[in-house]
């Protein structure tokens, strides 16, 4: 057994010397709280050893899908002349296509992630995760900002104390936004991160934290920060999250809040109607909830289909159809595998991935009713 993360130290030393050589350096995170709080614990530990990080961009889940993806590389190399290095945060370990296509771009691609692998990886120049083969490190369900945090530590070696306390509430809060098993590494994140919390020097946690009462304690606290959160959207390429987290004033952080607000209302009634939409149609009764919605929001998906799943205990699919190709999230009861089920109907499938228990994919229209019949006859 080992006490670092396969590739941490080679990871480390990659982005040091890219640094040093003035390196054009791209971060690309995954739209989600965990994704958001890694790009901004890697950007800011870059920054702190000097980097102009070029460029950042989180690709939007409705338009763009989950992943890496060809019309992002496009964006990018219509932005940055010549080479650069691509660090894929939160997504990546299944993206096999546009990884070996920006190989072939010239780009060199990094990936920091924490999803699990299929059998294969893809040719990426280095890979941080926990779930890779040959991977020794103990613990296996590490948040990605709980990864990028450990890569943090690799990079910045005895500076790394400077920005400790404000990573660890980075790292607190995406964690018990993944939903992450609350033990080893996560527990010590998660109680030293939520006691830095309370006395948090960033300015859009302090805004977004001052709307709650200290009696109700941080641990409510942050749930409730992490369900505003989840309220943002992407603008420009860059989530709310990622705005929030990044902010320098006191004012710009109000605004940002204030507009969290709003969206958080209307996105707790979209959801309250598409879980009613589900828990009324005939799929229900079905050992596995298989349902397609048109007029849904992918964002929404997830969070409707974990709600269900915890409800009664069944594998829910919910896939919000697209003219083409629809794209579909999946939670799963304790116990069961949405990745590895997915893989063994992966034909019928244009991408999957993700976690265990929580899982997407995209799908062409023609094969809907086909991957549906599987499943239902796989979990008979």
């Amino acid at each position: 057994m080992t006490d670092k993360l396969k590739n941490v130290e080679k990871a480390a030393q990659r982005l040091r010397d890219a640094v040093k050589e003035k390196e054009e350096i791209v971060l690309y995170g995954d739209a989600d709280l965990d994704g958001s709080a890694s790009l901004v614990i890697l950007k800011e530990t870059l920054e702190s050893l000097g980097a102009q990080i070029r460029e950042v961009y989180f690709p939007d889940r409705g338009e763009e899908g989950y992943g890496l993806n060809i019309g992002a590389l496009d964006y990018l190399q219509g932005k940055i002349e010549g080479k650069f290095i691509l660090i894929l945060l939160d997504l990546g370990i299944t993206s096999f296509k546009e990884i070996k296509e920006a190989q072939e771009r010239d780009i060199e691609v990094i990936i920091i992630d924490h999803h699990q692998p299929l059998e294969e990886v893809p040719q990426a120049s280095l890979i941080v995760d926990p779930k890779q083969k040959g991977d020794d490190y103990p613990f296996k369900n590490l948040a990605n900002a709980g990864v990028t945090f450990k890569l943090a530590q690799e990079i910045l070696g005895s500076d790394f104390n400077k920005q400790e306390k404000s990573f660890l509430e980075l790292t607190a809060l995406a964690t018990i936004a993944d939903m992450m098993e609350q033990a080893e590494d996560n527990e010590v994140f998660i109680e030293q991160g939520l006691e830095s919390l309370k006395k948090t020097e960033r300015v859009g946690l302090k805004v977004l934290k001052d709307l709650f009462k200290e009696e109700e304690g941080i641990r409510e606290i942050s749930q409730q920060m992490i369900s505003l959160l989840n309220a943002g959207d992407i603008v420009d390429h860059k989530t709310v999250i990622y705005n929030l987290l990044i902010v320098s004033t006191k004012e710009e952080a109000q605004e940002i809040v204030a507009d969290l607000m709003k969206k958080s209302e209307a996105r707790q009634k979209k959801i309250a109607l598409m879980v009613e939409e589900v828990e009324n149609s005939q799929e229900f009764s079905s050992p596995v909830i298989f349902k397609v919605g048109q007029d849904w929001d992918v964002p929404l998906l997830g969070t409707v289909a974990s709600k269900i799943s915890h409800k009664v205990k069944k594998p829910v699919f919910l896939v919000k159809k697209s003219d083409f190709s629809s794209r579909g999230a999946v939670r799963m009861p304790s116990g069961l595998n949405a990745v590895d089920v997915m893989n063994k109907y992966s034909e019928l499938l244009e991408t999957f991935g993700g976690h265990p228990p929580a899982a997407g994919f995209t799908i062409k229209n023609e094969n809907i009713e086909k991957f549906k019949e599987k499943l239902i006859n796989h979990f008979k």
